[in-house]
């Protein structure tokens, strides 16, 4: 029996992992490592630590991601460095994530306004989606396109899925504008998820999301199949978690909303036939 990897370890708990588990082993070996990364500098902002401590664990991040580019890599991050070579991965990208991840960091995200949030999804999402359409093989020009509109399309969605998550950690990524067209004047995170129009900023929220979607499913309709399965597995399923925060409403309470394991493995299936 073949040994998991650590990287394939912590994957397994990932929304993404079917995802990966279907690329060639070199592709998903590099996601994996992806992954790994993308969860380090993620549970490091999550953390409920002191700010300057986590702020000085992203900045070993830099240096370590540093490291790697200088052919000096630090012993434990081998395997993303192979990951590096193999798929000529962009050193700005991984450092992008790191920043985006600074910015909960440095201060809790409250409302922020339509430019910050644009910076913020970039950083945290499209650029991750940047490093998986080079390992995916994408052309680059239609790639980089994916990565910008399947990465926001995520991520939107990650934020109105995560809305009483996110408050309960002080953070409210709403968008400002959005709020004030509504009507709502607070950005306090509790007052905000509990406010009787809620709906409304969350509908533009569903508005941008479903046009980045569309988007994205243009984009890879004109590439070949194998090389955006992948990303059309995901696209599809998180899709799908959109329609159901929609058809369950963003009035409190709200009941978390989760894409059943079998369901995944549906999608996945589809696509692999």
């Amino acid at each position: 029996m073949t040994q998991s990897s650590p990287a394939a370890e912590r994957a397994s708990g990932s929304s993404f992992y079917f995802g990966m588990r279907i690329l060639p082993r070199a592709q998903r070996e590099a996601m994996y490592e992806i992954y790994s990364f993308c969860r380090a500098v993620d549970d490091i902002a999550d953390d409920a630590g002191p700010r300057e401590a986590r702020r000085r664990a992203l900045e070993q991040w830099r240096a370590d991601i540093g490291a790697i580019y200088a052919g000096t890599p630090p012993a434990h991050l081998a395997s993303l460095a192979q990951a590096v070579r193999a798929f000529n991965l962009e050193q700005g990208d991984f450092l992008a994530v790191i920043a985006g991840m600074e910015m909960d960091v440095v201060a809790d995200i409250r409302a922020p306004d339509r430019t910050t949030l644009d910076l913020y999804c970039d950083r945290v999402a499209c650029a991750v989606g940047r490093l998986s359409v080079r390992v995916f093989g994408m052309e680059r020009e239609a790639g980089l396109a994916l990565a910008h509109h399947l990465g926001r399309a995520l991520q939107l969605t990650n934020i109105l899925r995560d809305l009483d998550e996110d408050a309960a950690l002080g953070r409210l990524y709403l968008p400002r504008e959005a709020l004030q067209a509504a009507g709502i004047a607070s950005t306090e995170p509790a007052e905000v998820i509990a406010h009787p129009a809620i709906a409304r900023p969350c509908a533009a929220i569903v508005s941008l999301a479903s046009a980045e979607f569309a988007s994205a499913r243009a984009i890879m309709a004109k590439c070949p199949r194998r090389v955006v399965r992948a990303p059309r597995i995901m696209g599809e399923a998180y899709y799908l978690i959109l329609q159901r925060l929609i058809a369950r409403g963003f009035a409190p309470p709200r009941e978390r909303v989760r894409l059943p394991k079998g369901k995944f493995l549906f999608i996945v299936l589809r696509n692999l036939i």
